[in-house]
């Protein structure tokens, strides 16, 4: 993901953990808030350290972005979203995540066809 479709300083993140909407499943966690200030969405991705050590993290994180990558034509535009991986993420391969995503896109509305 370019530089500008992602959120990094924490103050953005705590910003649509506070203000923003979630929707959970089994695998993923996503909070959404709208933004005015850009046109496009913009992606943060939390993996806990509980989840396993820095390779299973950052495996974890690629596999999601990729997701994302996979379904961007299909996200509404105009919003700062941020997936927190769950346990249940860990034994899932690429097709299951993104389907997940997907469902959790659908769930919040964010799913444009």
């Amino acid at each position: 993901m370019h530089k500008q479709y992602r959120l990094r300083k924490n103050q953005e993140f705590a910003r649509v953990y506070r203000d923003g909407k979630s929707v959970a499943n089994r695998q993923l966690v996503l909070f959404y808030l709208p933004n005015e200030s850009v046109r496009h969405f913009r992606l943060g991705v939390s993996v806990s350290k509980k989840l396993g050590r820095a390779v299973v993290r950052n495996r974890m994180k690629r596999l999601v972005k990729e997701a994302v990558r996979h379904q961007a034509v299909h996200i509404k535009q105009g919003y700062d979203l941020v997936i927190i991986v769950r346990k249940g993420a860990l034994d899932a391969d690429f097709k299951r995540l993104s389907k997940s995503f997907t469902h959790l896109l659908k769930k919040g509305k964010l799913y444009v066809k």
